[in-house]
């Protein structure tokens, strides 16, 4: 069973409106597609659908840069994305423990999102701050060498900017 989106005309309106501060010109993909998934988080095949349209383009070509290109997500994530670097410097330092700490503390799984929308969990091949392994990025922050046990700390600086 196909999971859908309801696009309310105001999304699809927005989308649009995108589309076109590029010209609708189909050279513009990348560009339309990080701005819209700036505004919407992710980009589900409806919104890629809506692209397609304004473009003049088949879809199938959209889903394709949205799926080679890993900093396209067709999945909402959280409001903190949690990446835990499995690269090899990380994985031998400990990187799975990290992961499965963070699973536990979370009740979620990889790919998954927290049920009040926090926090999702995702995992990457390489940060490129090897020397800090293992690495977790939450959002745009870094955290190096972390430990099983440093995962709740993580977890808590983000849960106090909440209240």
């Amino acid at each position: 069973m196909k999971n859908t989106v309801c696009m309310c005309g105001s999304i699809v309106d927005k989308v649009k409106a995108i589309c076109a501060e590029f010209n609708n010109d189909p050279g513009e993909l990348i560009n339309i597609l990080h701005k819209t998934q700036e505004m919407l988080g992710y980009l589900p095949s409806e919104v890629q659908e809506i692209i397609a349209m304004a473009l003049d383009i088949p879809a199938a070509k959209v889903y394709g840069v949205v799926t080679f290109y890993s900093f396209f997500t067709m999945k909402p994530k959280g409001k903190y994305p949690i990446s835990v670097c499995l690269g090899t410097a990380c994985y031998v330092r400990g990187a799975e423990s990290v992961l499965e700490e963070f699973k536990d503390e979370l009740g979620i799984g990889v790919g998954e999102v927290t049920k009040d929308g926090l926090f999702s969990l995702d995992c990457l091949r390489c940060v490129g701050a090897c020397g800090l392994a293992p690495v977790v990025m939450v959002g745009e922050k870094v955290f190096g060498r972390l430990t099983a046990e440093s995962v709740r700390g993580v977890l808590d600086e983000f849960y106090n900017k909440e209240k």
